[in-house]
């Protein structure tokens, strides 16, 4: 008899067994979306410029009326798990739609919870589903991740612009952090960036251009020398974890 607290399902399984059914998975979700593409699918126009148009992406949540909040989280909930899909756009329209505090609320909720997805992905499926979908040299400079359990590289990570915050979540399933240090860590470490986007956001939906350039031109400014030295801070946490 097996114990009634025993764990199963894919954490459970050997290395082969994970790689053939990752891989088998891979490879249908891979032609799927191939056939839609070359087919010129309905559903793929739609998605892309949904993703691509804001006026487009912020009409469509506001045709959802009461249901708008819903939607957008689920919109950011998405653009994290699907990596290829840009988050620089959803956010400045939640700040439009919904003004600062709610947008700063909607996001933080669906950027949450796509990103505790993407550990639990990770953290059920390891190396097998993350493996394939990163280069050789993106794959040797995150992977240090994978050691990883110190809060303060996962908070500075999700603080700092420029590193992939959906390949990160991925990673960070495969590390020894626990499920709850993460979630709150991630959350807190997002929360400036959130909040930047949905006050830009807010301030070109009530048509302050100008207000709105310059304030997003102080934040670039403020943050252009972390995003230059991204490289060197990630050098010196590999050099840490090989230490």
């Amino acid at each position: 008899m097996t114990e009634p607290n025993a764990k199963r399902g894919p954490a459970t399984w050997s290395d082969t067994k994970r790689w053939a059914v990752a891989s088998i998975t891979l490879a249908i979700c891979l032609v799927v979306v191939v056939w839609l593409v070359v087919s010129d699918a309905p559903l793929v126009r739609y998605l892309v410029r949904l993703y691509q148009d804001k006026h487009f992406l912020k009409e469509t949540v506001r045709s959802w009326g009461v249901w708008a909040p819903l939607v957008f989280i689920a919109i950011q909930a998405l653009q994290v798990i699907i990596s290829p899909i840009p988050g620089e756009v959803t956010g400045p329209v939640g700040g439009m739609l919904f003004g600062t505090f709610l947008g700063v609320v909607y996001s933080t909720i669906g950027l949450t919870a796509g990103t505790l997805i993407c550990f639990a992905l990770g953290r059920l499926w390891g190396e097998p589903l993350i493996r394939p979908w990163l280069s050789e040299h993106h794959w040797e400079k995150m992977n240090f991740i994978i050691e990883a359990e110190g809060a303060i590289i996962c908070f500075i990570l999700y603080l700092i612009p420029g590193f992939p915050k959906d390949i990160i979540s991925y990673l960070f399933g495969m590390s020894p952090m626990p499920f709850w240090v993460f979630a709150l860590v991630s959350t807190v470490g997002r929360l400036p960036g959130t909040w930047i986007s949905s006050y830009f956001g807010a301030h070109v939906g009530e048509k302050q251009y100008l207000y709105a350039i310059a304030f997003i031109a102080v934040i670039a400014a403020l943050c252009l020398p972390l995003y230059y030295h991204r490289d060197r801070i990630l050098a010196r946490f590999r050099g840490r974890k090989s230490a």
